[in-house]
């Protein structure tokens, strides 16, 4: 193949000719390898559009591009065994690019098998609480195996270089030392990975679920090796320590069911008859679309000398909804008794007192015995 390019160029030297016999045969050989990848992988999207699974388009377009540098680096291991300047060179580079398209291709398929596995366990229904552990589980062992994968690939790509090799060897004489030295600097770090995967394992939050931290109420959407992003009602975002969840305690609104019992409380005059206020509540409840027809209930929970305490209970399939349910039978109920008993809502009682002790109004010593007499002269 030299005397190819010999040919070419007559006058040409040979420290000229190898450089370029390999660039040239390079190219060749990408060029190749590229065009070989689009129509392989052209065929197969062709293919697999015609299945209805949408797992097979996630894994092609996920392995497309770190298979189109695998198999460009292919062809020029194929070709650098012809031509001796072109090996040289692979061979000082290869322990990089190899270790580092291996650990990319096995990201990629990862990464496709968990994209594939959320899709077959969908959360958009209400009863999503498998699912929703099934999501939680798979992006926390996801990221942790991604982990677990580019540390390995840095690893292998390190050990090709010498002199790395031999600090390596250095310090596995002292591994003690070095293992104490290294653990008590990766104690956060460690610590929080221990918690991401004992998150996983024993499932105290899933994503999606409602819970209550810190004085904050939100849903848990996303969760992370080492922290936790709660999304509050108010759209603002919470990132909260993942060991947080296991060494605290937090309220989870979602743990078993979604389902949720909520209150609205009323206070009414002590002489105010209920039996309206029961019969209106079960119909606002009844008609609201927000009631999922489990609980509708009223109880009197508390009566003092100036009004009566009633709770109204009902339930919903969820958090949000529960919320929104409240809110529509407090304000129809607060309506309907302005509207229809405005004696039974609660007034304050103030009494204003004057200098000598008596109630402002209340008649005069004199006036009441006025009062007496004419009342004595009547009968």
């Amino acid at each position: 193949m030299t005397d190819w390019i010999t040919q070419l160029a007559p006058g040409l030297p040979r420290w000229l000719a190898e450089p370029l016999l390999a660039l040239s045969a390079a190219v060749l050989a990408v060029i190749a390898a590229y065009i070989v990848h689009a129509l392989i992988f052209r065929v197969l999207f062709r293919t697999v559009r015609a299945t209805e699974s949408p797992a097979d388009n996630i894994v092609l377009k996920r392995l497309a591009r770190p298979t189109r540098y695998a198999l460009i680096a292919l062809a020029l291991v194929l070709v650098a065994r012809e031509i001796p300047a072109l090996e040289q060179i692979w061979a000082k580079v290869a322990g990089f690019v190899m270790p580092a398209l291996i650990g990319w291709i096995a990201v990629s398929l990862l990464q496709a098998l968990v994209k594939t596995l959320k899709l077959a366990n969908g959360i958009e229904g209400d009863d999503n609480l498998k699912a929703r552990s099934a999501h939680t589980r798979l992006t926390i062992f996801n990221r942790i195996a991604t982990f677990l994968i580019v540390f390995v690939t840095i690893g292998l790509m390190l050990l090709s270089i010498p002199g790395v090799r031999d600090i390596g060897v250095t310090l596995m004489a002292s591994a003690g030392l070095a293992a104490l030295a290294v653990g008590a600097a990766a104690q956060p770090a460690l610590k929080a990975l221990i918690s991401g995967v004992q998150l996983a394992l024993t499932e105290p939050i899933r994503i999606g679920d409602a819970v209550v931290i810190g004085g904050e109420w939100g849903w848990v959407e996303e969760i992370r090796t080492t922290y936790v992003v709660i999304k509050v009602w108010d759209e603002r975002r919470l990132v909260v320590p993942t060991n947080k969840f296991l060494e605290e305690t937090f309220q989870n609104w979602t743990k078993t069911t979604s389902q949720l019992l909520g209150t609205v409380f009323l206070y009414v005059e002590p002489t105010t008859k209920l039996d309206p206020i029961r019969a209106r509540f079960f119909e606002l409840v009844e008609s609201n679309a927000r009631w999922d027809k489990r609980v509708k209930h009223m109880q009197v929970t508390d009566l003092s000398r100036d009004a009566i305490e009633l709770r109204l209970l009902m339930t919903a399939k969820d958090s949000p909804t529960l919320f929104d349910l409240r809110c529509d039978i407090r304000e129809a109920m607060i309506q309907w008794l302005a509207e229809e008993m405005p004696e039974a809502l609660v007034r304050g009682r103030v009494m204003s007192v004057g200098p000598d002790g008596r109630a402002v109004g209340a008649p005069s010593g004199e006036a009441l015995a006025q009062m007496e007499g004419e009342a004595g002269m009547a009968e």
